[in-house]
């Protein structure tokens, strides 16, 4: 039995919430740390483009000049960002295995639904994390947490495999392919998160009208059918059994 009832969707929403925020520093709290907590506010805003040293320093209440006494360029700066925030998603992924107990296919799909919720919420911190034009160094931390997301996934599906949950596969390329597939499906509605228009340094964001969030039904949520439709890729990829979910109708599970 699994850890918390429901399926899925139903485990991950809950975790969605229940993953802590990072603290907000108070005036009194060290210049490092508000600047810190200010780069990743005002990347939330607009983007990485639009992140100016001095919108940051704005935000943390400081002068320009400040930044660069702790931080050798905005590139250092966000380095941390980032590792800060690839971090709580990497916990987050791993409290979303626990919370899936001894159901081996839960364990390898519940990550991968958490995250994609988690970018939906706070699509202009998604974009960064996943697709826009970065500083090499930042990117390098893009990249160095990704294999780690892959890391986490090969693991769980090779328990699944010895278990006898999943078909025999290769876990480290379904892993991959996992990661690759729905980091690519995420990058279109995460592109629309509204921003300054040199937030994507060129590469136009797509709006709601344009179908970034891709095809609903009738009156329904596109981030719901998404993420239904992920969660069914996912279960194909894997080789889960093919079931019918009772939240979704007509979804392979």
């Amino acid at each position: 039995m699994s850890a918390l009832p429901g399926g899925t969707a139903q485990r991950t929403a809950r975790l969605t919430a229940l993953v802590d925020p990072p603290p907000v520093p108070d005036a009194s709290a060290p210049t490092r740390e508000r600047l810190l907590f200010a780069a990743r506010e005002v990347v939330e805003a607009g983007g990485y483009a639009g992140a100016s040293v001095a919108a940051i320093a704005l935000r943390a209440g400081v002068a320009n000049g400040t930044l660069y006494r702790h931080f050798g360029s905005k590139a250092e700066l966000f380095v941390e960002v980032f590792r800060d925030v690839c971090g709580r998603e990497v916990a987050a992924m791993r409290a979303a295995v626990d919370a899936a107990g001894d159901d081996h296919v839960e364990r390898v799909l519940a990550p991968l639904d958490l995250f994609s919720r988690r970018a939906l919420q706070n699509r202009s911190l998604a974009w960064a994390l996943l697709a826009e034009p970065v500083d090499a160094l930042v990117d390098e931390v893009r990249l160095e947490y990704r294999r780690t997301y892959r890391e986490l996934l090969s693991g769980v599906l090779r328990e699944a495999i010895a278990a006898g949950a999943l078909p025999p596969q290769d876990p480290d390329l379904t892993a991959a392919g996992l990661v690759g597939a729905v980091g690519e499906a995420l990058v279109g509605p995460v592109s629309a998160a509204p921003g300054p228009p040199t937030a994507t340094a060129g590469v136009p964001r797509r709006t709601a009208a344009d179908g970034a969030h891709g095809p609903a039904g009738e009156d329904g949520d596109p981030d719901d059918a998404l993420l239904a439709e992920l969660d069914a890729l996912c279960r194909r990829a894997t080789g889960a059994a093919a079931t019918v979910r009772a939240d979704a109708p007509g979804q392979p599970r």
